[in-house]
């Protein structure tokens, strides 16, 4: 490694920065999850009832859908209560007309994706006047939500490929320049394993040190960031519980150590083979 300090320094970083990369979007893609369930259970379903629904037989019909993950019935009363704790003047309005709000069906869905369906559903049902699941903005909402996910699961996967061949191709520039030594290795006898072994321990140490850089780099960079986010936006949902950050962090380092190994093993037998 002294004697081509050029060539692993440059597989060193080049390792570094697309583990550092690939840990971005990976905590990224983590947090659109985790925004896009705390959206999902908040999601609504209302149907509004006509006087002369069956309300009863409305409710236990809906709960039996399998995209309704939780059913209650709210009647005008207690509508009438929660709007006039949002605007004080509605209670005044309702003294003077009566109460203009109906019975309503309140319906949590398990995806975000089911509000259409289980809004189609309930439309036609008697007694029910007219739907409402905020298609105006839970549609847009999931379609770029859902796109941003797959965008950083295809980079995920981009950088990947793109780390283990930076190694595969740097192992096999390592040993080219070493192809004298290795072709009198060869003279003297000296088996395959004995052959690639040194640089299989330096694809591997190459790989420990670049994931504990990135790893360095990416922990206390990611923390700021979450902190900036809780100033300008605290309800946004970001990811900050250990539980879930601990096995992404890790799996990055460990990422990194086994992308060293297996592209070092891979490249030597491939070059060693076209030797032969």
């Amino acid at each position: 490694m002294r004697g081509n300090f050029t060539a692993t320094l440059a597989t060193l970083t080049t390792m570094t920065l697309t583990l550092l990369m690939l840990g971005f979007v990976l905590l990224l893609t983590l947090n659109v999850n985790r925004t896009l369930e705390q959206l999902e259970s908040q999601v609504e379903v209302a149907a509004f009832l006509s006087a002369d629904a069956d309300d009863a037989g409305l409710l236990k019909y809906v709960q039996a859908l399998p995209q309704v993950s939780e059913a209650t019935l709210v009647t005008s009363d207690q509508v009438l209560r929660e709007m006039t704790q949002d605007s004080p003047y509605t209670r005044d309005a309702a003294a003077l007309v009566g109460n203009p709000f109906p019975d309503t069906l309140r319906m949590r869905v398990a995806r975000v994706g089911d509000s259409r369906t289980v809004a189609a559903a309930v439309k036609g049902l008697p007694g029910v006047e007219d739907v409402e699941y905020g298609a105006g903005y839970v549609d847009p909402t999931v379609k770029t939500l859902t796109a941003v996910r797959g965008v950083g699961y295809a980079l995920v996967g981009l950088l990947l490929l793109g780390t283990l061949f930076n190694i595969l191709n740097a192992v096999r520039v390592a040993m080219y320049s070493r192809r004298s030594e290795i072709s009198v290795m060869r003279l003297l006898g000296a088996t395959r394993s004995f052959i690639r072994m040194p640089h299989v321990i330096e694809g591997l140490l190459v790989g420990v040190v670049a994931a504990v850089i990135a790893l360095a780099l990416l922990t206390p960079t990611y923390l700021e960031l979450v902190r900036r986010v809780h100033e300008l936006a605290p309800v946004f949902p970001v990811v900050t519980d250990r539980q879930t950050l601990l096995p992404v962090l890790g799996g990055v380092g460990l990422l990194g150590v086994l992308i060293g190994l297996l592209g070092s093993i891979f490249a030597t037998r491939r070059y060693l083979q076209e030797l032969e």
